[in-house]
Parts: C-alpha cells; structure tokens; sequence
C-alpha cells in the first residue's frame, strides 16, 4: 500500500511537508501525487470522524440488512446503487451469508428510520426482506475509539 495514501487515511489534515518529511520524499512530489489520487478517483474525498453524542447532537443510525433478488445480467449492483442514492444512507455492503446487502441508515428518530425503510427501502423492486438494527451505541467508528479512555484512578504508593 502506497505510504502517503496510508498517512492520508489515518489524518487527512496532515500538510504536504509533513508527509514529506514521513516519507523521504520532496514536497511537490507528495502534493503532485495527492493530485493524481484525487483526479483518478483514489482519494473519494477528505473526512472528519466526530462524535456526534459528545457534541451533544441526537442522531440515529440503524444497521439494515436487505436480502434481494438480483437482476440477470446486472447482479446486485443496479439495486446497491439505487439505494446509495438516497440521503440517509451512508454506506451499504454487498455480503456473504443470509443477506445480500448491508446499509446504513442515519436519521433523526427511529421514526424517521422506519419510515425511509418501510416506505424507501423495503419498496424497491427486488428488495425482498429487511431486518433493522438500531445502533444503540457507537464505541468504535472508522478506527477511532469514541469513548474516553479509563484512568487510572489507584494512589501511587511509595516504599
């Protein structure tokens, strides 16, 4: 894997002459390169992770797993795309197992959620069966822990 696009992802704020100073290369080959990452389509684009709860915002995310019938000659990425387009989705996954696809739905209410699901989703030509996961909590999201990490609360203890 290519070392600049490995810095990238871990801190996307990162300047070209720090990336260069990582990686040994001259600063005007990093930024030419990062071009060419963002033109071929390597790079989709640049991406803050926030904790959406500790800035003290509700949102709601559910995790929906759609089981489809794929379309001759086209398999199941007509339907992937069809359901990427709607605003509440923000990822979706072709899978292996039970369920063919699995999306997830941001809201601002379960409400909301299962109405996109039972009125968008589970409507759609092919979409067959749906199961819905509210996430409860996130702990983890694209690598980074969003819970403060424990301290050690014990006393030094001295000899």
């Amino acid at each position: 894997m290519d070392e600049i696009l490995e810095i990238l992802e871990d801190n996307a704020r990162v300047s070209y002459r720090e990336i260069a100073d990582m990686t040994d290369l001259d600063e005007e080959k990093v930024k030419k390169k990062i071009d060419e990452y963002l033109e071929s389509g390597v790079i989709k684009k640049f991406k803050t992770v926030i904790d959406w709860e500790g800035a003290g915002e509700e949102k709601v995310y559910a995790v929906v797993d759609v089981k489809i019938s794929p379309e001759r000659g086209k398999g199941y990425d007509l339907i992937a795309k069809k359901i990427s387009n709607f605003p509440q989705v923000k990822e979706v996954y072709l899978l292996s197992g039970e369920y063919d696809l699995s999306v997830l739905v941001e809201g601002e209410n379960m409400r909301e959620i299962a109405f996109f699901i039972s009125d968008k989703l589970a409507t759609i030509d092919r979409v067959y069966r749906t199961t819905t996961h509210f996430i409860l909590k996130k702990y983890k999201e694209h690598g980074e822990i969003l819970f403060e990490k424990e301290r050690n609360h014990r006393l030094v203890v001295s000899p």
